[in-house]
């Protein structure tokens, strides 16, 4: 196993600034997702966005061999949805976007659900839980608790509501590479894994599904869907754990309207 990278108060600036840029592509295109895009335009305007207004990477483009520099993961698919000229989103469908941003070197990640005209409410349900399931998880983050801890939450949260944690996608360090040590798995039990200490920074992106848990990769070698085909919905921050608990370093302002801040 790697080392885990412990960052420093002058790194974390950092990474607080890339995240505070990403937040400001959501920003954007808020006022562009909606019925009647094509997921491959929104990938368009958001790297347009970042290249151009915010002077940044797309870092998701050319990991991996990605092509893209985002994610649009629609109703079952769970994540790794692949933008298309093709794919027009349509009135009660669900959509996750997942971007990420490098700025100075460093890294920030972050997903989210948005809702299409008027979905069912099974589809808001299903949202809006695993919403409040990523932030159980964010809320048990502070130094001394333990990745366990952190997937004990989610699993909690989203189980009690009927919901199954998808196990085979977990959240991740990050830093100068967008995937380091530590895995953060959305299961678990308390008090066990590796112990969090100040300097560690991770994402938390819970994948939960409306039916099994099960899934399956389609034959593109990327897209992820649920194997019974019903709803899947995920929502993803970047955090530090600092001395006292956590800070979210890619909270977006409607978050901050709607009450939540940065630090807890």
């Amino acid at each position: 196993m790697k080392q885990i990278v412990i960052k420093t108060p002058e790194q974390i600036a950092k990474m607080r600034h890339s995240g505070a840029l990403l937040a400001k592509v959501f920003a954007m295109l808020d006022g562009a997702i909606r019925e009647g895009i094509s997921t491959m335009e929104i990938n368009d305007r958001a790297e347009a966005f970042i290249v151009n207004e915010l002077k940044s990477r797309p870092a998701s483009k050319g990991q991996y061999d990605f092509p893209y520099v985002l994610n649009t993961s629609i109703d079952e698919v769970v994540c790794h949805g692949i933008p298309s000229a093709s794919k027009i989103l349509r009135s009660g469908m669900i959509v996750n976007v997942d971007i990420t941003l490098e700025n100075d070197g460093y890294i920030a990640d972050s997903s989210k659900m948005y809702c299409i005209g008027q979905p069912s409410p099974v589809a808001k349900r299903l949202v809006n839980n695993v919403y409040q399931s990523m932030w159980a998880g964010i809320r048990a983050v502070k130094p001394g608790a333990t990745l366990g801890d952190i997937g004990h939450a989610i699993q909690q949260h989203a189980e009690q509501a009927g919901y199954s944690i998808v196990r085979e996608y977990c959240g991740h360090g990050i830093g100068r590479e967008m995937h380091e040590e530590p895995a953060v798995l959305h299961f678990g039990q308390p008090g066990a894994g590796m112990t969090l200490q100040e300097g560690m920074v991770f994402t938390i992106e819970p994948m939960i599904n409306q039916g099994d848990r099960r899934i399956k990769q389609k034959k593109d070698g990327w897209t992820v869907i649920t194997r019974d085909k019903k709803l899947s919905a995920q929502w993803e921050h970047t955090v530090a754990v600092t001395a006292d608990g956590v800070e979210i370093l890619t909270l977006r302002e409607e978050e901050r309207q709607n009450g939540f801040s940065e630090r807890y």
